[in-house]
């Protein structure tokens, strides 16, 4: 996949890609860029633009086979090797977050869950056996897991947050408020749900 692909850009893409899965359960077999760019409220030249960044798609005048441009996206993106997650956390959002079916359609498999609550390790989670914060290491090396979801308390992200990272995780997903302070060899994208609620609340005043 070429470099320096703008992080917007491939947010867009992947929009793209779970609309193509649906459009397919749906029997849909071809679709224009205006339809496309319908569902992100932009223009078709942005939709041809944001593709032409992954390769040729299409054919000039009749749109895109949906099946071909779905998996050719998937290519691009690296979704035919799945990749391994864990979740740190297992309070209502990362129960709820392990038993999420979509992850598979994006080339991601959750491995492992953990936790520090006694009532919770050793408990079964989606199939899950719940293990102690404490064995993230050996859990993580042994099932070469290289990203993780953190959902666990703000008083503990950063102590967490270092543990998966001495483990070998190479990229986060931040649920937390928390601003953590790690290497430059781990990505992290931080989620602020309060945030995204209050903004929403704003707009709706």
């Amino acid at each position: 996949m070429p470099k320096k692909i703008p992080k917007k850009t491939i947010q867009r893409v992947l929009i793209y890609h779970r609309y193509l899965t649906f459009l397919l359960q749906q029997g849909t077999r071809d679709i224009s860029s205006k339809s496309l760019a319908d569902i992100l409220e932009t223009t078709p030249s942005q939709v041809r633009k944001d593709l032409s960044c992954f390769g040729r798609f299409g054919k000039s005048g009749s749109g895109y086979d949906v099946l071909e441009l779905r998996d050719l996206i998937g290519k691009r993106l690296g979704f035919e090797k799945l990749r391994k997650v864990c979740i740190a956390g297992m309070g209502n959002l990362g129960v709820a977050l392990a038993g999420y079916r979509g992850f598979e359609d994006l080339g991601l498999t959750i491995q492992a869950v953990f936790d520090s609550d006694p009532k919770k390790i050793n408990r079964k989670f989606d199939g899950l056996v719940c293990r102690d914060i404490k064995e993230i290491a050996p859990v993580v090396k042994k099932n070469q897991i290289d990203m993780a979801v953190l959902t666990v308390p703000a008083g503990s992200a950063q102590e967490v947050a270092r543990r998966l990272e001495n483990a070998g995780i190479r990229a986060i997903l931040n649920f937390t408020p928390v601003k953590l302070t790690l290497s430059s060899r781990v990505k992290v994208s931080n989620v602020d749900l309060a945030v995204e609620l209050k903004t929403l609340s704003f707009f709706i005043r």
